[in-house]
């Protein structure tokens, strides 16, 4: 039986925004790989002093597509560049690229964001609220358009322990038509300072600008053939293209990256709670189904949908993983993918309290830092350390309202999108969270940080090498801790003597 999600992208005409990230990346790699597009347009925004010619040879020759380029060799010419920038009002997109984008565009995937916690608001509104209303009003421009996907995040609801595949306006302390007027009508700052006001009960302006652009989808989408998609922390691939496969520092892989170099010592996490960590393999492969789904379900439908389809995606109740198996699989695989670079033992403590969380960051980095410091001071080197945990400590700040609650997902659409998939097309369009070995699945992912982030083999002499030092650290980690323990007994000692 052919494959009904092949099938439905031969000759297809994609636009897919956020391009030059992780998902988008292999997206397009997904694409190119297994079906047979006609074209990809990719928004590519200029950087200064580089124009978007140069972005996308650094773009072709990223190790994403390796496996590709082996299949297909001159797939990547199907990936054509347009010059853009959400961030720009109408997209920064000219006018000859705008007739063409609303002439031959069939499928468009929405995928980028800021992805920064901590992005000022009058930033983020821009990038991942008012985008979205610009590129639902370009959709509408579209006569041949058959899908639009928005990827969103889990996290959009997160001020809701339990999260449905429907929208949740009461969450906002005002609507997104509000919100955008304001910032037409205020300068930067003014939104910068108004910040907390607007933000309510959500934690930073990532997860409220993505509940706004969702408002956004509810009330000006609703005559266009389109789905959100929500997914948890994405983590490296679970099998394509290969194993493990990664290429940023966001989330849990910026904390993991630190732990495995021996640098971060401490990571706040309630064990019991759940991760909702996903690989982004599965993410792209969802992405790319839902897309078909809804193109299917919008020739199928006779009235126009009331609200568009969301797909929650995270682990599920049958299959989860916890912070505290996330954690102890950070300890058994750093023994097995040690790496040459670390500068200490690695190992993680999980403060629960604000005050033991102090505590640990003072022993565990700020005096090591200090100390590490002053050594590269009298070796006549620029120290460094008090850089590194000042970014370091931001990261655990910004990432410990994801660490802590207990969230649960409905993923009933989830689970009918994989229902009606023919056996072919859930092999070859894998997203089956309940099939995850989630054991198996973080030995790949601190293989893939050793390998693409650290950029270290797994030849035998350098997992050999990293392996000694390992050991070696290991004895200086006990020894340290076992002098630190002694050194308040002698003084309480001394203490008892002396008086």
């Amino acid at each position: 039986m052919d494959s009904n999600i092949t099938e439905f992208y031969k000759n297809k005409t994609i636009f897919l925004t956020g391009g030059s990230g992780s998902l988008g990346k292999l997206i397009i790699e997904k694409l190119l790989r297994s079906t047979e597009v006609e074209r990809i347009y990719m928004l590519i925004r200029p950087k200064r002093g580089e124009q978007i010619q140069s972005r996308m040879a650094v773009l072709r020759s990223n190790f994403m597509f390796s496996e590709l380029l082996k299949l297909k060799a001159n797939s990547l010419e199907k990936v054509i560049p347009i010059a853009g920038d959400c961030a720009l009002p109408d997209l920064g997109l000219s006018e000859a690229d705008r007739q063409v984008l609303t002439e031959e565009v069939q499928v468009v995937v929405h995928s980028a964001a800021t992805v920064n916690f901590v992005e000022p608001l009058s930033s983020a509104l821009s990038i991942n609220t008012r985008a979205t209303r610009l590129l639902v009003q370009l959709a509408k421009q579209m006569g041949r358009l058959e899908a639009f996907v928005h990827v969103s995040t889990a996290f959009s609801n997160c001020p809701v322990e339990h999260i449905r595949e429907c929208f949740y306006p009461e969450l906002l302390s005002c609507s997104a038509d509000k919100v955008l007027a304001l910032q037409d009508q205020l300068s930067c700052e003014l939104i910068d300072q108004m910040t907390p006001a607007l933000l309510g009960k959500f934690p930073n302006t990532y997860t409220y600008t993505k509940a706004l652009a969702e408002q956004v989808l509810q009330r000006e989408a609703a005559d266009l053939p389109i789905c959100i998609f929500r997914p948890g922390m994405i983590l490296p691939s679970y099998k394509e293209p290969f194993k493990g496969c990664i290429d940023n520092l966001y989330g849990p892989i910026a904390i993991s990256y630190g732990i495995i170099a021996g640098v971060v010592r401490v990571m706040p996490i309630r064990k019991e709670a759940r991760s909702n960590v996903v690989p982004v393999d599965y993410c792209v492969n969802l992405v790319l189904s839902c897309a078909w789904q809804t193109a299917v379900a919008t020739a199928q439908r006779r009235v126009p949908a009331q609200d568009p389809t969301i797909y929650n995606f995270a682990p599920s109740a049958q299959n989860p993983i916890t912070w505290g198996q996330y954690r102890s699989s950070l300890y058994k695989y750093k023994r097995i993918y040690p790496v040459n670079q670390m500068i200490w033992f690695p190992f993680v403590t999980a403060p629960t309290s604000w005050w033991s969380l102090k505590l640990f960051l003072v022993f565990y980095h700020h005096l090591p830092g200090f100390l590490i410091d002053m050594c590269l001071r009298l070796r006549g080197q620029k120290p460094r350390m008090k850089r590194i945990y000042n970014k370091v400590h931001k990261g655990i700040k910004t990432l410990r309202p994801f660490t802590f609650p207990n969230w649960t997902f409905e993923m009933r659409n989830s689970d009918r999108l994989l229902q009606c998939m023919s056996p072919q097309d859930r092999l070859k369009y894998e997203f089956d969270i309940n099939g995850i070995d989630w054991k198996q699945y973080m030995s790949i992912t601190i293989m893939g940080v050793r390998v693409y982030l650290l950029k270290e083999e797994l030849t035998e002499e350098s997992l050999q090498s990293a392996k000694k030092l390992y050991k070696r650290f290991l004895i200086l980690n006990y020894l340290v801790h076992f002098i630190a323990c002694c050194i308040p007994v002698a003084i309480l000692w001394w203490v008892y003597v002396k008086f």
